[in-house]
């Protein structure tokens, strides 16, 4: 099950499309859902989990907790609403894609892509490109 919380002043405009989305994605790669919980928040709300879970003092758009056990996909995913909206601007891209690159991201670190490195990263981006154009 995908689950949508608002911890910011923002509502998802379509939820039932982004779940389908978001399943179609999962189940290409090979795993099965069992329950993530989406927590849309403020650059605030964010940098204290950074802070307090990542011992990182810094902004971020997105963090991930993962507790996928086997090919069952389950965790919890933060995405500053703030960071997402500045980081489009920042790219010249449109929120929504932005948004849209930021919620499959965490999903394909639950399915095992990492982007610590270069060569990771570049895959990670691959991946994302791709789940976006099937949106």
């Amino acid at each position: 099950m995908v689950n949508y919380n608002y911890e910011a002043d923002f509502n998802l405009v379509d939820e039932d499309k982004l779940t389908n989305w978001i399943l179609d994605a999962i189940k290409k790669e090979g795993y099965k859902i069992g329950d993530i919980n989406y927590i849309f928040c403020t650059d605030e709300y964010l940098h204290k989990l950074n802070v307090e879970f990542l011992n990182h003092d810094t902004l971020t758009d997105i963090i991930s907790f993962d507790y996928t056990v086997g090919k069952i996909i389950q965790g919890d995913i933060y995405i500053s609403i703030d960071r997402v909206r500045d980081n489009a601007i920042d790219y010249g891209v449109a929120f929504k894609d932005e948004l849209l690159r930021v919620m499959i991201h965490g999903v394909l670190h639950f399915c095992g892509y990492k982007d610590k490195t270069p060569d990771e990263s570049k895959v990670m981006r691959a991946k994302e490109e791709y789940y976006m154009a099937s949106y």
